[in-house]
């Protein structure tokens, strides 16, 4: 940029700003409650200032009106936020799956405060949902959301109008395969749950004088987490493959993936 900053380079950044900003406020692992907020705010910053010279050719230009103003920021922090909400959605299979075979392993009750959600959630469901952020950094992923900014004017251009009907359909397509990810992480613990229950009731019905509860429910919780812990290798490499599918489709510029 030039020593100084014309109007029209100050409104190319703040739009840039309102769209990173917004993205930023919802992506996994820099969206988080506990990351400070002036963190957020630098790092949407220091990215708006990248992507000004690559993105600055599809922005409009400078309103003559402050409420085409306000119109344009609006916008592009709609845009955001439909992105970043994307992205985060696709984060609940991990819950999902933790709920699922903490259901399983009877190990529902053991709440934990989970820092991905601000609130308490089931202590497998709290871990998982660490492992995951950390596999994003481990497999820079977060690389990708970098890109992913760049496609989002490919994508969906400043001076295109919302199409709120290709969001809402992206969006129940996106917490649908969230949700049937979040099954098939927790299938290994699901089938085992199945056999072990069909084998505690067998016998139960042939030695009706044998306490089953009692023998079945320390053996359900250490296989359970035994067979979670044999599969946990699986349960990351699949998830992550998965999700930097859907970072794809922002890179790219389309929404084929």
């Amino acid at each position: 940029m030039e020593a100084y900053a014309t109007a029209d380079q100050v409104w190319a950044g703040g739009l840039i700003f309102a769209r990173i900003g917004a993205i930023l406020m919802l992506l996994p692992g820099f969206g988080e409650a506990y990351v400070p907020p002036r963190v957020r705010l630098s790092l949407a910053l220091v990215i708006s200032l990248a992507l000004w010279p690559v993105v600055r050719a599809t922005l409009p230009g400078l309103p003559d009106t402050v409420g085409g103003m306000a119109g344009w920021i609006i916008h592009e922090v709609v845009v955001g936020l439909m992105i970043g909400l994307l992205l985060r959605m696709f984060m609940s299979a991990l819950t999902t799956a933790g709920e699922i075979i903490s259901l399983q392993t009877t190990l529902s009750f053991s709440q934990t405060a989970n820092p991905m959600q601000a609130q308490p959630g089931t202590t497998l469901a709290a871990f998982l949902t660490l492992l995951g952020v950390t596999l994003l950094f481990a497999t820079n992923t977060h690389h990708l959301f970098i890109a992913g900014m760049v496609g989002s004017y490919r994508l969906i251009a400043p001076a295109q109008p919302l199409v709120m009907s290709d969001f809402t359909t992206m969006a129940v397509r996106t917490l649908g395969d969230s949700f049937l990810l979040g099954v098939q992480l927790a299938a290994p613990v699901l089938v085992f749950a199945l056999i072990f229950n069909l084998a505690s009731g067998l016998i139960a019905r042939v030695m009706p004088s044998f306490q089953v509860y009692f023998a079945a429910a320390p053996l359900s919780v250490l296989l359970g987490l035994s067979i979670f812990a044999l599969s946990l290798g699986a349960l990351g490499t699949v998830f992550i493959d998965r999700y930097r599918r859907l970072a794809d489709v922002f890179v790219s510029g389309g929404v084929g993936g």
